[in-house]
């Protein structure tokens, strides 16, 4: 049966293309991490991560052990860090299906510890990644809780600490000063798990931020600095977005690398409706819900079908515009559940069953996540993940 016109077109061989050019920026300083989780951005976890794997990457980042089990069951011999951890009580699942947890309370690695032997694990066999609060406050073990963390490590465990991580909070502010802030307290971590006879192989820091700006090979010198290898793990980059740094780079400042990643990344997504029906309305017509649209002359509404359910923002209406034959038209009235109506009197032989792009290119004219985000005060990622459920994702 034919589905609802609402889709969005998945560009498998842009998202190829882009984890290889990332690659390219990273090398020969770090390894990539691929970051895919919340599907993929909402790109689609079925499409995206074996793409991504195909294209190189050694390691996805997803949020759950839910995720982590899709993610597995999807690229077998890839490996998998769970982003958020474990919750209470998937120690055992993520040790069945050979997840990599990133940990930083005692009773995670006491729940991973005692599923690992329950499970006849031999000493320091199962990986675990220990996130350090450097400043962001949100997940990490603060540098002076360490002590009874490294506790969990001893000889006998079957835990092994195999990656160090933290998050840089601030890695899209041109001037830097927060991060290097971070790696410093990082670098004094890193000194203190080497003092207490632990040794992990990876160093897992930066995001797509981080790694269009340059600043793979500090990273890879840090992590050589304590013998350990870098990974890097791009999110929006992977999926053809650039960052923004604010404030702005100068045009003296602005490292190569950011140059050449708004040059080359491709957008992966885009975002299409269909007309549904094309309708005349005399002047003083009222259009959708309490009226906030009034037509001034008569005019020509097409019907589109995409609502705020499908993640149309509701306020979107009288102040954005989508995609007709090439040519922007106007979201006139309320943004309704399931529909909504755009000005279509200048555009000449619209009709039922034309394309609507809400979100990517058609002919010359483009529509992108940024433009979304600046008009509901978000984010490209929010823009992303908030394209609902029901809106399938299409490999083209």
């Amino acid at each position: 049966m034919p589905m609802r016109p609402c889709w969005a077109e998945i560009r498998i061989r842009a998202l190829e293309e882009n984890m290889r050019f990332l690659a390219s920026l990273a090398a020969p300083h770090a390894e990539l991490l691929a970051m895919v989780k919340a599907n993929a951005y909402g790109h689609s976890l079925a499409l995206c991560a074996p793409a991504a794997v195909r294209a190189g990457a050694g390691w996805l980042g997803v949020t759950s052990v839910e995720e982590g089990i899709a993610a597995s069951a999807l690229c077998p011999d890839t490996r998998v860090l769970i982003m958020s951890g474990i919750a209470r009580g998937q120690a055992a699942a993520a040790i069945q299906f050979q997840l990599t947890p990133i940990a930083w309370e005692l009773w995670q690695l006491d729940e991973l510890e005692a599923a690992a032997r329950a499970a006849g694990a031999a000493p320091g066999s199962f990986p675990v990644h220990l996130e350090i609060d450097t400043g962001m406050s949100r997940q990490g073990v603060l540098p002076s809780e360490l002590s009874s963390i490294f506790s969990r490590f001893a000889p006998g465990s079957p835990l092994r600490l195999e990656g160090v991580m933290t998050h840089l909070y601030a890695a899209d502010e041109a001037y830097g000063q927060a991060t290097q802030e971070q790696l410093t307290r990082l670098e004094s971590v890193l000194t203190r798990i080497s003092a207490a006879g632990l040794f992990a192989e990876w160093l897992n820091v930066g995001n797509s931020a981080a790694l269009v700006a340059g600043q793979a090979r500090p990273l890879g010198e840090l992590a050589a600095r304590h013998g350990m290898k870098a990974l890097l793990r791009p999110g929006l980059a992977l999926f053809g977005i650039a960052p923004e740094f604010d404030p702005a780079f100068s045009a003296a400042d602005e490292p190569p690398s950011l140059a050449r990643a708004r040059a080359t990344l491709e957008p992966v997504l885009t975002w299409k409706t269909s007309v549904v029906g094309v309708r005349s309305v005399p002047a003083g017509a009222s259009v959708g819900y309490n009226g906030t649209f009034v037509a001034t002359e008569p005019m020509q509404l097409a019907l589109i079908a995409v609502g705020y359910a499908d993640g149309l923002v509701r306020s979107l209406g009288n102040r954005f515009h989508v995609l007709v034959r090439g040519e922007r038209a106007p979201l006139v009235g309320r943004v309704s559940m399931d529909q909504s109506v755009v000005d279509v009197t200048e555009i000449p032989g619209v009709a039922a069953g034309d394309d609507v792009v809400l979100l990517g290119t058609q002919d010359n004219e483009t529509i992108t996540a940024y433009d979304h985000a600046r008009a509901t005060g978000t984010i490209p990622w929010e823009v992303f993940t908030r394209i609902g459920p029901r809106v399938a994702r299409t490999a083209v």
